[in-house]
């Protein structure tokens, strides 16, 4: 991993989580938690997830993205920022 992606992988994590803690009010999120399953998130939330992620980073979720397991947990909502990054014209 360059250290460009790993500044990328870095700034996306700790972006996601911050929205994440506030938003849940919780203290901490490990990076695989399953955020649905555990009951932390709910569908609404999902949502909202999804518009912060568009906002934030400046990405189009196009209809074949929402798919739960892109947002399912911190590392696998990093890695899909990260993925979208990598397929949008520069």
């Amino acid at each position: 991993m360059s250290l460009k992606s790993q500044k990328l992988d870095g700034d996306v994590k700790e972006t996601l989580k911050r929205f994440l803690l506030r938003s849940i009010n919780l203290p901490d999120v490990a990076d695989d938690e399953d955020l649905f399953e555990t009951g932390m998130v709910n569908s609404l939330f999902a949502v909202q997830l999804t518009t912060f992620i568009e906002k934030t980073f400046r990405i189009e979720i196009e209809p074949d993205d929402l798919n739960i397991d892109n947002f399912r947990s911190l590392r696998a909502a990093t890695d899909f920022v990260k993925a979208k990054f990598a397929t949008s014209p520069v």
